[in-house]
């Protein structure tokens, strides 16, 4: 009995020992799930898109800016303070054209105006006496027309001598004279069809941007009475030192900026080329780009990239354009489809300036502000 106990009990321990043996056995020669994963995600290459499609409508909706890379150094843009202006066929000051007292006014600060239109009236003796002046010149002309008909008839006939109708002829060029000269007069001053008043009348299209006349107010000839301004032709002033002023060239990029920030692009229209001895400035006119929504009197900050500096084989661009994606500095190149990253090489930053070094050819459309908006839409593209 003893013997069978012993013989039972060895033969468990051997069927146990044999277990365990199998199980690690198993269990070392079963490959891992979770390397087997790990390894499947290492063999899996990621790549990154280096192209964002995006439409025209969508980039003006989303604010993406879009410029030419400027040649030059950074040492090329040249800062000035600047002032917003009106072009000159595009700013009018309305004056009496003569002294008197102001009865009707049509128009007050910020009401649209037509080229041609009447913004006040003002009572005038002057405008009196030169309509009556108006009238008897053409009451002369017209007496004048009737003796010359009568003087034809009378030399047909054979009945009055030549020279009287000769005298007849000049008569009435001597009061054609006066009835033009009393017209331009009446012109001149704009005489209302009462002849009692003078006109004021705005020579360009616009908006009026001053107006202090007052109803009753008496003024002497070239009295202010309106200001007005058409503010879709805008010019701005530049005021460059001298050491610079010979470097500028028409045609030259220009960065305005904005006391909120905004940026504005325009192109050197003209520059004088000689110091003004008050301000000690030479004066560069800029054209600003269509649309800018600039104001007269707004001052601005101006970057003029001037191409006469003998320095011309860098590459500028803003700072807002340089993005950092996937490790790589880019910028964003313009496409018909949309906008590539570019990889470049970036070198000194200045006054909101990146010069690149290699990647970037000057003239290259690139995005400049909201470059930003492109990178978030190539990572996510890549999480996805």
């Amino acid at each position: 009995m003893n013997d069978r106990k012993r013989l039972y009990a060895g033969a468990a321990l051997g069927l146990a020992a044999a277990a365990a043996v199998g199980f690690g056995a198993a269990r070392f020669t079963q490959p891992s799930t979770v390397t087997a994963v790990e390894q499947a995600e290492s063999q899996t290459p990621t790549t990154q898109s280096d192209t964002v499609a995006i439409s025209q409508q969508a980039i003006a909706t989303s604010q993406i800016g879009v410029a030419p890379a400027a040649a030059g150094e950074l040492d090329a843009a040249i800062p000035a303070s600047a002032t917003v202006e009106a072009t000159p066929d595009a700013d009018a000051v309305l004056t009496a054209r003569a002294p008197g007292t102001v009865t009707r006014i049509f128009k007050r600060i910020g009401d649209p105006v037509r080229k041609g239109e009447t913004l006040a009236l003002v009572e005038s003796r002057d405008a009196s006496s030169i309509a009556a002046e108006q009238s008897a010149a053409a009451a002369r002309v017209a007496l004048a027309q009737k003796q010359l008909a009568r003087e034809r008839s009378l030399l047909g006939q054979g009945v009055s001598p030549r020279a009287d109708f000769e005298t007849a002829e000049a008569n009435l060029a001597v009061a054609q004279a006066d009835a033009r000269r009393a017209s331009a007069a009446a012109g001149a001053v704009r005489v209302s069809r009462d002849g009692r008043s003078v006109a004021v009348v705005s020579p360009v299209s616009g908006r009026v941007t001053a107006a202090p006349a007052n109803l009753g107010q008496f003024v002497a000839a070239e009295t202010v009475l309106f200001s007005v301004a058409d503010p879709r032709k805008l010019q701005i002033t530049a005021n460059v030192p001298p050491a610079d002023a010979a470097r500028i060239r028409r045609g030259d990029r220009v960065e305005l900026t904005t006391n909120d920030g905004r940026m504005v692009e325009g192109r050197v229209r003209s520059s004088t080329g000689v110091v003004d001895p008050d301000s000690r400035t030479a004066t560069a006119v800029i054209e600003p780009a269509s649309g800018s929504a600039l104001s007269p009197g707004q001052l601005v900050r101006a970057r003029i990239f001037a191409s006469g500096d003998a320095t011309q084989n860098g590459v500028m661009v803003p700072q807002d354009a340089v993005q950092t994606v996937g490790g790589r500095t880019v910028v964003f190149v313009r496409t018909p489809k949309g906008f590539k990253a570019q990889t470049v090489e970036t070198g000194s930053r200045s006054g909101g300036l990146v010069s690149i070094l290699s990647g970037l050819t000057a003239g290259t459309r690139i995005a400049t502000t909201n470059a930003f908006l492109l990178k978030a839409e190539i990572e996510k593209e890549s999480a996805e």
